[in-house]
């Protein structure tokens, strides 16, 4: 390998982590406090430093970035460079109202592809649940009709996982979702030599990983690499500013900008283009009351 070269982060620890480089060894490397942290994701440019370890010299541009919001509603960069977004949801425990809503909101104001993967769908809805408590279920073919790429998986049954890999495959992607949804089991089966792979980065560091709280990037052995931040929308999604709740819902797009107003909430406002659209049937019922809603919880 030639130095200078170009590696990718795998993990960040503030001033120091592990890079990809091109032969595909993980190796430690320090981060330099004038050129910045990078994250995990960021495509660097490492060198050698006078004591002999490895230094990033410089960060290149970042596509995107993947944030977290901290307790105060605050965004937090964990990654960059994503192409999608895998938002898992399962029959148990049941999402919440609105929960779909608001991760593609968050998705969509980051400028990342979402994917939704409903997952355990080998397991029946638990008897007595509330309409609240499936009509997120029920909504999937909703969900298709608007465009999203919805994936069906089970880790212990029909009809497996197999259909994650081509939309996996030579992309870079993270997994997001409340507790219990089997995100864990689904990096299980999508990396087979998770353990390998978490005892090299280790060994990298000489000081562990912390899988159960650090971000990091795996590789898919056919090409691609996937993210594992766990805990990562803990706290909910930051706040958003109207217009990109508004963009957030992909079928107000013909309509945003013909309102009456400028700074149109498309509330109460007369005149509003993207209520006639609800009213002409243009746009489901359900899927404004959901905007009216986080509008409403935003402020």
């Amino acid at each position: 390998m030639h130095l200078p070269a170009r590696a990718l982060v795998q993990v960040s620890y503030g001033s120091h982590g592990v890079v990809l480089l091109d032969d595909g060894s993980s190796q430690h490397c320090k981060f330099r406090r004038k050129v910045g942290r990078p994250y995990c994701g960021d495509e660097v440019v490492v060198d050698v430093a006078d004591d002999d370890s490895l230094v990033v010299e410089s960060i290149r541009e970042r596509r995107n970035c993947f944030v977290r919001s901290d307790d105060r509603q605050r965004r937090r960069i964990v990654a960059a460079n994503l192409d999608r977004v895998l938002i898992v949801v399962a029959s148990r425990p049941l999402p919440s109202r609105d929960l779909m809503e608001r991760y593609l909101l968050a998705v969509h104001s980051l400028g990342i592809e979402p994917v939704i993967v409903l997952n355990k769908v080998d397991l029946e809805v638990p008897a007595g649940e509330t309409a609240a408590g499936t009509e997120v279920l029920a909504h999937m073919p909703d969900y298709e009709a608007l465009g999203y790429t919805v994936i069906r998986t089970s880790c212990k049954g029909a009809p497996g996982i197999s259909n994650l890999h081509p939309v996996l495959h030579d992309r870079t992607s993270i997994l997001v979702g409340q507790s219990g949804v089997g995100k864990s089991s689904l990096i299980n089966q999508l990396l087979p030599d998770l353990e390998l792979q978490t005892g090299a980065l280790s060994n990298a560091t000489g000081k562990g990983t912390h899988t159960t709280t650090t971000t990091i990037m795996y590789r898919f052995t056919g090409g691609g690499f996937l993210i594992d931040s766990p805990g990562v929308w803990e706290y909910g999604i930051w706040k958003l500013e109207p217009h990109e709740l508004a963009a957030g819902f992909i079928e107000f797009q013909p309509w945003l900008g013909q309102c009456r107003f400028n700074n149109c909430l498309h509330a109460t406002e007369p005149d509003c283009a993207i209520k006639q659209a609800v009213a002409d049937i243009k746009i489901r019922q359900w899927r404004y009351d959901a905007y009216l809603r986080l509008l409403e919880q935003n402020a």
